[in-house]
């Protein structure tokens, strides 16, 4: 861990401000204000197949965007996809920059679909966009990653260059689509939408392009779109990044912190104007983690190659790399999980399935221990636990604090790429095989 004492002192007040209707459950990726907290209360400890289960329903198709929920109505995306033919696969595959682990289909249904919250019938199945000779997907990813977000009485969905779309949330009729936001994934879409006021915000950072965009929510034109300014590395395969932003409110004004490849930046969400940017200092892209923030810093990790979890204030103007950057950890960083801030600590899992607690203010580490598997989902902070879910189906159970508590090893067939949702006493929870109600069983008139 490298501190910087200089700066670490300074201290910022910060609200982060709901992207979406305070109306909805769960509204959009890692809750109603983006960093994986619920207040909710009397959530189950364990559960396995056998226990503490309302409902599974089987989702039709692929895809690993999180749940979403909004009077008793959860929604997600899928991709049904059909195999693509020897040629297909030969010329796709030649024409990529990397070809591992690169998966290819003939073509492909992107699609919505809506999950009953009380008994989990299958509620809507609708079908929003089909591609003929999609680009390949990474085989961690799929073609529908990104988490769709709710807003007054309203569902939008994004497939990333494929295309984006608002749904009544009741009837599932589609109000409108944009196919416009262009860019080369290499590895499928990744970043999830906000929406802020009467904008919906997705970033678009390619090998070949990198933007941030914001649609007119009402009618799905642009409002605004910005490039990135930052320099980066001459290999495009090196450009690319899958982060969701994040607004919140400094000195009070909104601010939309947007990392991408090699930098962080802040924008102003209204017009889309670059405020301020920060270098990584060193190579960093293909991000997934979306940003948390606390103590007037926003916490992110480099991702790819070698990450680091980084905390960086989020005031200032222009270039501010050579000022405010507070610490940097360079042990057992995430690639693909979001952190989790609860209080002084942060909370990361590394991909290999090693969980770490860091004195957020300082970077110094409390504690790390090895939990198992392969993590691709982000934590969740409810009912003064935390759970951390793997892709082997575990979800692991802790307690916050600065000595390291298990409380609970919970199986689930099939593995977690989505992270959780909370809706009253329930875990929403998406496997690659089912979407899951857990809710602690009680006696009958309870």
């Amino acid at each position: 861990m490298i501190a910087l004492p200089r700066v670490a002192r300074l201290v910022i007040v910060f609200a982060v401000l709901p992207a979406a209707s305070a109306l909805a459950d769960w509204p959009e990726f890692r809750g109603p204000t983006g960093q994986g907290h619920s207040d909710a209360a009397d959530l189950p400890l364990t559960w396995s197949e056998k226990e503490n289960v309302v409902w599974k329903t089987a989702i039709p198709g692929r895809g690993w965007s999180s749940p979403v929920e909004r009077e008793g109505r959860i929604w997600m995306t899928t991709a049904i996809e059909t195999p693509a033919t020897p040629e297909q696969r030969e010329k796709k595959l030649a024409e990529a920059p990397n070809p591992d682990g690169l998966e290819i289909a003939g073509s492909v249904s992107m699609r919505a679909v809506c999950v009953d919250f009380a008994d989990g019938r299958l509620l809507h199945d609708i079908e929003l966009f089909h591609v003929e000779g999609p680009d390949p997907v990474h085989s961690q990813n799929s073609f529908a990653s990104p988490t769709p977000v709710l807003d007054e009485g309203k569902v939008y969905v994004h497939f990333g260059t494929y295309g984006s779309a608002c749904l009544d949330d009741k009837s599932g009729k589609v109000v409108w689509t944009n196919r416009e936001l262009k860019c080369d994934h290499q590895n499928g879409p990744g970043s999830s939408p906000i929406i802020w006021r009467d904008l919906f915000i997705v970033h678009c950072d390619g090998i070949d392009v990198q933007y941030v965009a914001a649609l007119d929510k009402a009618t799905g034109k642009l409002a605004w779109k910005t490039g990135r300014s930052g320099e980066l590395n001459e290999r495009e395969p090196l450009r690319k990044a899958y982060c969701t932003p994040l607004v919140v409110e400094h000195e009070g004004r909104p601010l939309l912190i947007s990392p991408g490849a090699d930098w962080v930046y802040g924008y102003d969400p209204a017009a889309g104007k670059e405020l301020w940017r920060a270098s990584y200092g060193k190579l960093g892209f293909s991000n997934v983690p979306r940003p948390v923030v606390g103590h007037g810093m926003i916490y992110i990790s480099t991702c790819f190659v070698s990450p680091s979890m980084l905390a960086v204030r989020y005031d200032g103007a222009g270039d501010v790399s050579d000022t405010h950057l507070v610490w940097r950890n360079d042990r057992q960083a995430p690639r693909m999980p979001s952190p989790l801030l609860v209080g002084d600590e942060l909370y990361i899992v590394s991909d290999n399935g090693v969980a770490t607690c860091l004195d957020a203010r300082t970077g110094d580490e409390h504690w790390a221990r090895r939990l198992g598997g392969n993590f691709s989902a982000s934590p969740l902070y409810a009912d003064g636990r935390i759970y951390f879910s793997n892709r082997e189906g575990t979800t692991f159970v802790l307690a916050p604090g600065r000595e390291f508590k298990l409380l609970a090893e919970n199986m689930l067939d099939g593995g977690f790429y989505a992270s959780p949702a909370v809706v009253e006493k329930s875990l929403i929870l998406r496997t690659d095989k089912a979407l899951y109600r857990i809710e602690e069983a009680r006696p009958s008139g309870e």
